[in-house]
């Protein structure tokens, strides 16, 4: 019994310092790209309150949809940690070929898409001079798409490969220049014209182009990635795989995209409110998607973990793993809540001149935003580390309906009663939210239990 229970700790610890491994580049990586949106959020308020209101119709919407194809594209990670983890070094460059052509197939649509959403905008109740100025962004920030894919394409090969290092060198570089691309396109330094929102649009898809370049050459240098044969990744199309990685891949984007399609919906209700309440849940939905980074790059790796653990057919190991990096995350994103509760202030300040009469109402909005939105980013941590453990188990059509259920069902629709029918005003949006995220944290967390909980048993009974 005890010699058990001292394996199971070594076990543990092995465990951690895995999956630290693994998780710390993505996490830093995944902050450094997230502080793209958050710099032009910022960078948003310092144009105009309407500029900051409009910037958020943009924003979200091109998150969306770039959030919904990364997703699809995961599935490209998980096949390449199955391979990588057995051992089967050929399939990882055939994989990999599959995602390519898969991001090629989505790219062209969606971008059209993007290009006309102005239509959608208006058909959702938006003010027309809100939807204008957010078209000027979109149709300029559109271009950095095909970018955008590509580099999640080599951020999930490199992921699962167990090299991601290279990732955070890359995106810190990206997000200075950022930066800078937007300060010389908003106001018009240098000699370039002053375009306003649209600047930002145009600089963030100058980071993008840069950043997807960098990381090819990165790729091609680099000695590591020799073995696997990446470069002939365009000449092997495989029917099978493609199937198997878009089938997997189509589930991916259905879940995440009814996770994000909630923050979408929840925005384009906030607009009836008016610009200074669209304002004011910009600057938390910013501030809560540049915390949650941590806990999507942790998601991320275990994510791989679990796909490597599994090509390894180690099941226990992959159970060890996801309850690990729930551990890990928990009392990280608890503190963080702490500060969104005691320091507001300070948070929208970041954003706004918080001492401007003009702003009074987007500050007490806003800081009443996130009190709730610390307890959304706990729940929202918890269950996307758990959906990245299941995703580790190709476990996606369940997780699907989990996340219908629990987004749509319990957090729009608790939030639109709360919001309309009981008459508690926009907050009772980010309430709902509230309640969808807990619903989805502990049923994604239950689905992994049971997962490993009945591999664990079948494992023994064969053994």
């Amino acid at each position: 019994m005890e010699l058990a229970s001292k394996e199971f700790k070594s076990e543990l610890i092995l465990e951690v310092q895995a999956c630290l491994q693994l998780a710390v580049p993505l996490v830093i990586t995944q902050i450094l790209e997230a502080g793209i949106p958050l710099l032009d959020g910022v960078m948003m308020g310092l144009l105009n309150s309407q500029a900051l209101a409009a910037g958020a119709l943009g924003a979200v919407t091109f998150s969306t949809l770039a959030s919904v194809c990364r997703s699809i594209l995961s599935a490209v990670g998980v096949s390449v940690a199955n391979a990588f983890g057995g051992g089967k070094i050929d399939q990882v460059s055939r994989a990999t070929g599959q995602g390519i052509w898969l991001a090629v197939t989505m790219c062209l649509p969606v971008m059209f898409i993007i290009w006309h959403f102005d239509y959608i905008l208006l058909l959702t109740g938006q003010e027309e001079s809100n939807v204008l100025l957010a078209q000027t962004y979109l149709r300029s920030i559109v271009w950095s798409f095909p970018a955008a894919l590509g580099f999640c394409i080599l951020k999930e090969v490199s992921s699962a490969l167990n090299r991601p290092q290279f990732l955070a060198v890359i995106t810190v570089s990206g997000l200075f220049l950022n930066a800078v691309a937007n300060y010389v396109l908003m106001f018009g330094k240098f000699g370039f014209p002053a375009l306003g929102l649209a600047g930002i649009g145009w600089g963030s898809t100058l980071i993008f182009w840069l950043n997807f370049i960098a990381a090819v050459s990165w790729v091609c240098l680099d000695d590591y990635f020799k073995d696997y044969q990446l470069h002939r990744a365009l000449h092997q199309f495989d029917k099978d795989m493609f199937v198997d990685i878009f089938q997997t891949g189509w589930f991916l984007g259905l879940q995440y995209g009814a996770e994000i399609g909630v923050f979408t919906a929840t925005a384009l209700m906030m607009g009836w409110f008016g610009t200074e309440t669209l304002a004011a849940h910009e600057i938390t939905v910013e501030t809560e998607s540049f915390v949650e980074t941590v806990s999507i790059g942790i998601s991320y790796a275990i994510t791989m973990r679990v796909g490597q653990l599994r090509g390894q057919n180690d099941l226990k190991g992959a159970s060890i793993a996801g309850f690990v990096c729930i551990a890990l995350v928990t009392p990280i994103v608890t503190i963080v809540g702490l500060i969104f509760l005691l320091f507001p202030n300070y948070i929208v300040a970041m954003y706004l001149d918080t001492s401007n009469l003009d702003n009074v109402e987007i500050v007490k909005t806003a800081t009443s935003f996130l009190a709730v939105g610390a307890l959304v980013q706990i729940f929202y941590s918890i269950q996307t580390i758990a959906a990245g453990a299941l995703i580790g188990l190709k476990d996606t059509k369940i997780p699907v309906l989990i996340a219908m259920f629990a987004y749509w069902g319990v957090g729009l629709g608790g939030g639109y009663l709360m919001t309309f029918t009981l008459g508690w005003g926009a907050i009772g949006l980010w309430l709902g939210l509230a309640l969808g995220l807990l619903m989805g944290a502990v049923l994604l967390t239950w689905r992994f239990y049971l997962l490993t909980s009945d591999i664990a048993s079948k494992s023994c009974s064969e053994t």
